[in-house]
This record gives C-alpha cells, structure tokens and sequence, in this order.
C-alpha cells in the first residue's frame, strides 16, 4: 500500500532511510490509508495508544529523532504563510522574523526556516516527497522538522506505514488530555488507521453563505443573516432566489465550482477504497456534475469565471464585481474574500448556507528524522492545543479554531464583533455547524481528484463537449496524475 501512498520511490526507501536516522516503521498501525478516519474503532485504538505511560512515549520517540539534543534550524514545510503568521502571534518563544518571511528567530537562539511551495496541481507534496527521501541522509539543519498537510491528502502523510508524521504520543502529546478540547472529527482526519493521531490542527472549517450586503439590499430589500438564510436554506430556494438576483442583473455565485465542496464532501465513501486502485465516483459527484450544468446554462452562475484560485475568481470578489456570494469557511473569508475586496468594510454578511460541510484543514505534523522533538512539541501545544491562544488566532485573523469549549464561547459572547462583516458574529452560526460535521470518507488520493474532476468538466459546462467526452477526460487525467489507478467506476 505505501507505493500508493507517497510514491514508488518514497514507498521502497523511507523505511531504510528512517532507520538509518533513528526512525524505522511504527508498530502502532496497519496500512490502511484510505480508512484513516474509520470511525469508533479508529477512536478505541486511538484511546489505547494514548493511555501509555511517560516512559513508553519516550522508548517511541527514539524511533523518530536523529539526535536526542535539540538543533539550531527547525525547518517547517508550507504551502502559505498561514501557520507562520498564526506561529508568530501565538508561541511566546518567537522573537522576530526577517522582511522576507523565511526565517523566524526564537528567543534561545533556534532559527524557523519556512520552506513554501504551491498547493495546486500537487507541486508541494512532490517537492515534500522528493525532500523525504533525502531525510535519512541530510545534514542535521537541512533536515525537514515539521510539514503540514491539507484534509485533501493528510492521509497519505498519517499512514502507518508511510511512518513519516510522528505519533503526537512519542512527542509526549497525549491526544485524549492534551487535545481534549478538539473537534473530533479533526482528530480522526488526523489519525492513521489504527487511530494513532500524527497531527493536529488549530482550525475546524464549517462552512457558511457569505454574501454582499449591498446586492442583498437591492435584491431582497434586507442583509439581515437569518432573513438571507430563507433566501439560501437548501438548493432549490438558493435556485429560486437566483432568479430573482439575475432579473437584477447579478450571479447568485461566482463559479461552478464554488459549490462542489458542498457535494464532494457529502460522498458516502471515499474515492479510492482502503487497498484498492480504482476510483469511484459518487452519486453526490454526479449531482454536482448535473445541477452545475443546469445552474450555469440558467445564468446564476459567471460563464466567464472557470473554477477557483484564478484571477477571474479573485475579481468576483471586489467591489465592482456581480457575484452575490460565496460558500466559505472561516478561513476563506479571511485569507480568500479580504484581500480581495477593495470596498468599505462591512459589506459583507455571512449566514447559514444550503447545507452543512466542512472545507478545508491544515494539520501540523512532526517528521520523522527530525532533531527538534522538543521544539515541534511545543510549538504543535501553542498553536493547536491552547485554548487561549486558538481564541486570540479566532479574534485576530477570523479562524474557526479547534476548541469546542472555545468557539461556544464565542458563538455565545454578544460582545464578539467582525468588523468586515458589519459587525456580525458570524460564530453563532459557525459553532452550531462544526457540530454536526464527520468526515469518514478520506483517501489519498483526495486532491487529484478534487482538482481533476473540477478542470475536466469544464469543457462540459461550457458546452465544449459533451458527457462521455468529459468522462473520458477525468480518467485520462486522474491516471496520468496516479499511475497505479487502473479504473475509474461511474455511477449508474
């Protein structure tokens, strides 16, 4: 299974190359990626490996560290600069970081050096494996400390036989006291088959409707949230409200792909099985694939805005732009729709959308091979495991973080204010919705999938080709992107 978890060449070297640095495979887990949130059981065997005493933590770390003496360099792998701004408001043992945002200084003298490579089309996990394989043999202060992963590919990294993040047990973080306060369905995304958890997060991403005050002003005569939601409570009123937003000359949303995470991560199983090479498309897919269609051909959606991340997407987001809204987390409404919009603060709303879903997570993991267990230990504690601290990141960037007793807190405060939505507190309809949030259903393969699916269908929504032809697309460009998938199943 770990060929199809990293790569060929990651699968038949890490373990010898581990050993070499004081790393070997952990005996805490099977190979079974696919199923790293597989639900009670993962959570029984996670309580079990989490009961262990001090010492037994101890005798698991020394599998995992190069040296028992803390390095000089922690280098921490990225794809942004989101975990380095949230590191710097939250662990007090940061002193400055330089202009360029490569380097953090500690006050013991200790240097953070950030590596950053883009997430899209899987440039940073090719570039973080490529680097892993040269784990064993690089200098102590090239070794990689820390990486981070997102929900779309944790499991490929958490994989027990990958072995590559770090048991937060061996680190001395006990997942049930520690993290107690955590959403659990973040702990089960972030554990590996046998429910040992190798990473954590300082977010939980419930998604809401955020939407133009202004448009929903001229549209409904009120931006009031609750009477906004009426207009948006589930697909078809959201379709009938889109009609009356583009008699006004409006789109109800940007894209056709701002709704596929509502579908894609509301699928009954995972894309690829536990062990198996063939994909499966969900029926949940399909309705995406066929109210997409139906929603653009009908106007609502911009037929000149292709997916997300583009700079036609990033316009619809600014003031002279027709787009009513989006269905965003927490963190989209900070680091996607702010730096965006070029109007007055508080123009914008947020209420419950459609449907309930989560998008999006960025799980911190120690890497095997490291020489800073102490460090990464600490620094996984500040920005994921304080309670304070993940209140201070919510109050200072808009995050939904990973603390139930916290973000009830919050929801609950009539104090709480979010100046760029109009003072709104956004959180009482954000705790509510993290509630209700599982996620059972990842695999590996997750990103490929997400991506390919979205650029392959394009061409169909935009009456370029037809059905079959953008079927055809999807499977010839999910197995250029995974050469060991030999099917891909459609539903009937």
């Amino acid at each position: 299974m770990r060929k199809k978890v990293i790569s060929t060449l990651l699968a038949t070297s890490m373990v010898l190359g581990l050993t070499a640095c004081g790393g070997g495979s952990s005996d805490n887990g099977s190979s079974n990626a696919g199923s790293s949130s597989a639900g009670s059981s993962s959570a029984s065997s996670a309580s079990s490996s989490s009961e262990q005493s001090d010492g037994e933590a101890s005798a698991d770390l020394s599998k995992y560290v190069s040296s028992t003496d803390e390095g000089k360099v922690i280098n921490i792998w990225c794809w942004n600069d989101e975990f380095r701004t949230r590191v710097e408001k939250v662990y007090d043992q940061v002193e400055s970081t330089s202009e360029d945002g490569t380097v953090t200084k500690l006050k013991d003298g200790t240097e953070i050096h950030w590596t950053v490579n883009p997430n899209q089309d899987g440039v940073y996990q090719q570039k973080l494996d490529e680097a892993l394989l040269k784990q064993a043999d690089a200098a102590a202060d090239d070794k990689i400390d820390m990486f981070l992963s997102e929900t779309d590919y944790v499991t490929k990294y958490t994989d027990a036989d990958a072995d590559v993040a770090i048991p937060l047990d061996a680190l001395g973080i006990d997942p049930n006291s520690d993290l107690a306060d955590q959403y659990p369905f973040t702990k089960t995304v972030a554990s590996d088959a046998s429910g040992v958890q190798r990473g954590s997060t300082w977010q939980a991403c419930p998604c809401l409707f955020v939407y133009r005050r202004d448009i929903a002003k001229d549209v409904f005569g009120t931006d009031d949230p609750d009477e906004i939601h009426a207009k948006v409570a589930d697909w078809a009123t959201m379709k009938a409200s889109g009609e009356e937003l583009k008699a006004k000359g409006y789109f109800t949303l940007a894209s056709y792909a701002d709704t596929f995470r509502a579908y894609g991560n509301s699928i009954s199983k995972p894309w690829v099985e536990s062990g198996s090479t063939e994909i499966n498309v969900d029926q949940k897919i399909m309705e995406w694939i066929n109210d997409s269609k139906e929603w653009l051909d009908a106007g609502l959606f911009d037929k000149n805005i292709k997916g997300q991340w583009n700079d036609d997407w990033n316009k619809a987001m600014g003031s002279k732009s027709k787009v009513f809204g989006f269905l965003m987390p927490a963190w989209g409404i900070d680091f996607v729709i702010k730096p965006n919009w070029d109007g007055k603060e508080g123009s914008w709303g947020a209420c419950d959308g459609p449907l309930s879903f989560n998008w999006g997570g960025s799980f911190v993991h120690g890497c095997a091979g490291t020489d800073n267990a102490q460090h990464i230990k600490d620094i996984i504690m500040a920005v994921t495991g304080n309670k304070d601290n993940l209140i201070t990141i919510t109050k200072e960037y808009l995050d939904f973080t990973n603390t139930q007793s916290g973000m009830k807190e919050i929801a609950e405060d009539a104090s709480f204010k979010a100046d760029f939505l109009g003072g709104e507190n956004p959180y009482k309809y954000f705790q509510p919705a993290a509630d209700s949030i599982q996620m059972t259903t990842l695999s590996s393969y997750d990103q490929g999938c997400v991506e390919l699916i979205q650029n392959s269908f394009s061409d169909y929504f935009q009456g370029k080709v037809d059905l079959d032809k953008a079927k055809a697309n999807f499977e010839k460009a999910i197995k250029e992107r995974y050469p060991d998938i030999t099917a891909v199943n459609w539903p009937e």
